[in-house]
């Protein structure tokens, strides 16, 4: 899918996230708008803001069967995911702005990395 604009992007990044089976569109904006944030530049509200987001779609995309029993290098993908999602790794209003950034985008990295093996294995079209 090819957006014309990063206005574009967060307009859909900022749809609410529904409940239910994997949104590859709605994983894709999401992760799109949180890997152009620059250190510096991006305000930890914005960090704030979309990490909940990103860490809900992590989660879910971690209760579908992405093939770990059958392959050493998704079950090594999975143990980075869930190890990072655990409450006691994640920011909290004490970490640094820049220990924020750089947890937000590797939870948005961990995300495309298992939506591409979740779009793989079940054959769906890519945005």
């Amino acid at each position: 899918m090819a957006l014309a604009s990063m206005g574009k992007l967060e307009e859909l990044a900022d749809e609410p996230a529904e409940d239910g089976p994997i949104c590859v569109a709605e994983i894709t904006s999401l992760t799109d708008v949180v890997l152009t944030f620059r250190l510096g530049t991006t305000t930890r509200e914005q960090m704030d803001y979309y990490l909940p987001r990103l860490a809900r779609e992590l989660n879910s995309l971690l209760d579908v069967d992405l093939g770990a029993q059958e392959d050493r290098e998704v079950q090594e993908i999975v143990r980075q995911a869930r190890k990072l999602i655990e409450l006691p790794n994640r920011p909290d209003s004490k970490t640094p702005t820049f220990g924020a950034f750089f947890y937000l985008r590797d939870v948005a990295n961990l995300c495309r990395r298992l939506l591409w093996i979740h779009v793989s294995r079940n054959d769906l079209e890519a945005p």
